[in-house]
């Protein structure tokens, strides 16, 4: 029977203590920290890049004409800013195979 992948933030907790043999609590500081420094990065123009994971940018969204889903009358939905990750091709590859 296969091993059951980690779906919560403390069954990841668990499987990064024990893969790096460090205690829970340091994991948890560890991934907390990479959290911050993810958002952190995606903030700057250039986002930031996750090697073997993908890259985290800022994007910005024109303004453009939509439909009420309701009523099917067009709205115009306004210009916003926007989080986007984009999969390296070692991660593709990876969840693709």
């Amino acid at each position: 029977m296969a091993k059951k992948v980690p779906s919560t933030k403390s069954e990841i907790m668990v499987a990064l203590a024990e893969a790096a043999g460090i205690t829970k609590k340091q994991a948890v500081t560890a991934y907390d920290a990479l959290v911050a420094i993810a958002y952190a990065g995606a903030k700057t123009p250039k986002g930031i890049m996750l090697p073997g994971l993908g890259k985290m940018i800022k994007a910005k969204r024109k303004a453009r004409m939509g439909r009420n889903p309701k009523t099917g009358e067009p709205m115009k939905i306004a210009a916003k800013t926007t989080a986007k990750f984009r999969l390296c091709k070692a991660a593709k590859d990876a969840v693709l195979k």
